[in-house]
């Protein structure tokens, strides 16, 4: 009797533990919910439709065929695949040179840099675009004046204006924005590297190198993937630098993805292309991720 008594109570216990921890889910469950799963499932249920006013007519998979047909949608991707495999591996490196050079310094001089090098990521874009389309300005822009005082180019050049330099002139604003949370994550990291390993290493006669290659890098492969995962995605999204500096132009020279979708969802309200275009926006991130997932984590394993 005493048996029962004891194991009756010890289900209810369990029971009550366990709605205490859907409870404590359930804020987080809504949100995720309300911003995210039924968003996504609302883009995917549009892009079969076409829009007319209110009206909607089923079209089907019509939007993708014809997205795969549409000279400006193909050079946005275009574009945004370009963008992502320049400043991802140019953030990812830069970040951690610069982290592994800050960490061997004093706490204060480590302090000042890391607040340094995260306040970008932590202004306002539209502040930082003021400042950038002052440097790129053709005429009284710094950048123009540093390189004509070099003698490196001969007159002002369109930096932002020119099909051939406006793609490069936002990756160099994207990067400047973009390394902050990586030192400051790496930074993090290294100082999980067991000083001992090192230390031994070096008595041992190793390299830097060697060092960096065989105790250091294995050991912030998973800080690695989280910057790899996140740079790719924040760079698959970019928009606002877009919308700010360049509007697409010149002649869609800067177009991307996400800013083809706001020109078509909004200015055009078609929202139905629109959908299409960010559903395959978002299949693409999801199977590089996943990728990347596979080919980091083994080498955490």
């Amino acid at each position: 009797m005493k048996q029962g008594v004891e194991y009756y109570m010890l289900n209810r216990l369990k029971r009550k533990y366990d709605l205490s921890g859907y409870l404590f889910i359930a804020p987080a469950m809504v949100f995720f919910v309300t911003f995210v799963l039924y968003p996504m499932i609302k883009g995917i249920h549009m892009s079969l439709y076409r829009f007319r006013g209110r009206r909607q007519l089923f079209v089907g998979l019509d939007n993708y065929l014809k997205l795969l047909d549409d000279r400006v949608f193909l050079r946005s991707m275009g574009n945004t695949m370009f963008i992502v495999a320049i400043a991802v591996p140019i953030v990812v490196v830069l970040s951690l040179f610069i982290a592994i050079n800050i960490y061997n310094k004093s706490a204060a001089v480590r302090s000042f840099f890391r607040g340094v090098f995260y306040l970008p990521a932590v202004s306002s874009v539209v502040s930082i675009t003021v400042v950038w389309l002052w440097i790129y300005n053709p005429d009284f822009g710094i950048l123009n004046y540093v390189l004509k005082s070099m003698h490196i180019v001969d007159g002002n050049v369109q930096w932002l204006g020119n099909s051939a330099t406006a793609i490069y002139a936002i990756i160099v604003v994207l990067i400047t924005t973009s390394i902050g949370q990586p030192i400051i994550l790496y930074i993090a990291a290294l100082g999980n590297v067991p000083v001992e390993l090192i230390e031994s290493a070096k008595i041992d006669g190793a390299t830097n190198w060697t060092i960096f290659k065989n105790i250091i890098w294995p050991l912030i492969i998973p800080t690695t993937l989280y910057i790899v995962v996140t740079t790719t995605i924040n760079s698959f999204q970019i928009f606002a630098l877009i919308q700010l500096m360049t509007a697409g132009g010149p002649n869609y020279a800067t177009s991307t993805v996400m800013y083809l979708v706001y020109e078509t969802g909004i200015k055009i309200q078609d929202y139905g292309k629109a959908s299409a275009m960010g559903v395959i926006l978002a299949a693409i991130i999801a199977l590089i991720s996943t990728l990347q997932f596979k080919y980091l984590n083994r080498d955490i394993d």
